[in-house]
């Protein structure tokens, strides 16, 4: 509710509010009755992440798609920022920035490093406007002429319940760029959101899953596109963010005397491993398709 709030409030005002509720009946009825103005519809397509957007993608009329996830609020002129974007017709897409709304206080040992951990903007990302290879599913926008080229988001990929798997936006954007080269995607930092981080993601048995998930995906998002272009901006990540990030941490602990600053430095270093990991296993086997061993609870998308 907060997150529709949010949209409703905006400068330039939305065409429309679509609401997607993935596979859970009662959960559409309770929208629909608690939130009038906005549309609400069930994902027609199979469970998770992106059905969901799939569905709202085929609800919505207008030109251009913007996404955010249902447990943000955007700033007030979040559409407005956006919307500027499109002025260029070589922007297939523009995102913005992401900040994390710790609802029990960040923990000393995170690094900004992995903010991607919680479904934000991390440290290393540009802190002006620039071309990106993909945007972050919690604040983007795309042209629908590009989504209808790309045949929209790929089934199969991405996050389904509390499953914290995704880069089903990452693959999305690969293929559209691998369509068009001569277009590219826009990240406008003054296009914000914020985006509620609960104490079930602040602990280092979510941050070391989350990071074995994210290499799984993008195992699976290589598959799809092939890795060089999966891991591009991977690459430059781990070859100079994290070295940077872990230098950081020494200094803190060095200069500082702080534990903290060496708690961050391990979390990269455990954080990088895992996603390796996940990666390396991904390569080889897909556990994300073996069936799941806990019920995974509903999720709405707006």
């Amino acid at each position: 509710m907060a997150a529709v709030a949010s949209v409703q409030r905006q400068s330039v005002p939305a065409q429309e509010i679509v609401v997607v509720v993935d596979h859970n009946p009662a959960l559409l009825a309770r929208v629909r009755a608690h939130l009038p103005g906005v549309i609400a519809v069930a994902n027609h397509e199979a469970r998770g992440l992106s059905g969901a957007r799939n569905s709202g993608i085929a609800a919505a009329m207008g030109e251009i798609v913007a996404f955010m996830d249902e447990d943000a609020a955007a700033a007030p002129d979040w559409l407005e920022r956006l919307g500027a974007g499109y002025d260029d017709p070589r922007v297939m897409g523009v995102g913005g920035a992401i900040e994390p709304w710790w609802l029990n206080g960040r923990p000393a040992w995170f690094p900004a490093e992995f903010d991607w951990v919680v479904g934000c903007t991390y440290l290393g990302m540009p802190e002006t406007a620039a071309p990106v290879r993909n945007l972050i599913g919690c604040n983007m926008s795309l042209r629908r002429t590009v989504l209808t080229a790309v045949g929209g988001f790929r089934n199969g990929i991405g996050r389904i319940g509390t499953r914290p798997v995704g880069c089903e936006e990452t693959e999305l954007c690969i293929r559209a760029g691998q369509r068009q080269p001569q277009n590219h995607f826009l990240y406008q930092p003054d296009a914000r959101v914020r985006h509620r981080v609960p104490a079930s993601r602040a602990n280092w048995q979510y941050f070391l899953a989350r990071c074995y998930a994210e290499g799984l995906s993008k195992a699976q998002v290589s598959r799809q596109v092939g890795s060089a272009d999966a891991l591009a901006s991977e690459r430059a990540y781990t070859g100079r963010t994290l070295p940077l990030g872990v230098w950081r941490g020494l200094a803190d602990l060095l200069c500082q005397r702080s534990l903290s600053g060496l708690a961050r430095a391990g979390a990269i270093v455990l954080g990088l491993t895992a996603a390796a990991t996940g990666y390396l296993a991904g390569k080889f086997k897909e556990p994300w398709l073996v069936k799941q061993n806990k019920v995974l609870k509903d999720s709405v998308s707006c």
